[in-house]
C-alpha cells in the first residue's frame, strides 16, 4: 500500500476540503483518465483496489498512471476507549480529492477496453467520477 517514507509531523489536523482542483486537473501522461466530480477522501487501500481491478481487466497491457498519493495520516482511537488521553494512533493514509482532480490515467489500449477497465476502477472509489479522454477532454462514459 502507498504511504510516505517520512513525514515532517506524525499526526496532522483534519482541515477542510473546499473548492475545485486547479492542480492535477488535466490529462498529462495517458489517453484516458478518471476525473473526480465531487469532493472526498481516497484511502491507500482504495487506490490499490482500483489499480488491481484496472490492470486485471486489461491483462497488464498498456500503461497506467496513479496521479494521487495518500500523504495525510488519519488517526483513530481504539474501540471502547473513553474520551481524553490524547489523539489516537495513525490508522490510515488518505488524500483529499477536490472536484476536477485526475485520479488514474491509462494509455496503450483501445478505447473500449480502457473504458471498461476505468469503469471497474470507478466502482472502487468513494466519490462520483467520470471517464474522460485526451482527444476531446470530456466525458466518454
Amino acid at each position: 500500500m502507498l504511504m510516505p517514507k517520512r513525514t515532517k509531523y506524525r499526526k496532522v489536523m483534519k482541515g477542510r476540503n473546499r473548492g475545485k482542483a486547479f492542480r492535477g486537473n488535466k490529462i498529462v501522461f495517458g489517453e484516458y483518465a478518471i476525473k473526480a466530480t465531487e469532493a472526498g477522501r481516497i484511502d491507500s487501500r482504495q487506490i490499490e483496489s482500483a489499480r488491481i481491478s484496472m490492470t486485471r481487466r486489461v491483462n497488464r497491457q498498456g500503461k497506467t498512471w496513479i496521479r494521487v498519493f495518500p500523504a495525510k495520516p488519519l488517526t483513530k482511537k481504539p474501540l471502547e476507549t473513553r474520551m481524553g488521553k490524547g489523539k489516537g494512533a495513525v490508522d490510515k493514509w488518505v488524500m483529499n480529492i477536490k472536484p476536477g482532480r485526475i485520479i488514474f490515467e491509462m494509455a496503450g489500449v483501445n478505447e473500449e477496453l480502457a473504458k471498461e477497465a476505468l469503469a471497474l476502477a470507478c466502482y472502487k472509489l468513494p466519490f462520483k467520477t467520470k471517464i474522460i479522454s485526451l482527444k476531446d477532454n470530456n466525458e466518454v462514459y
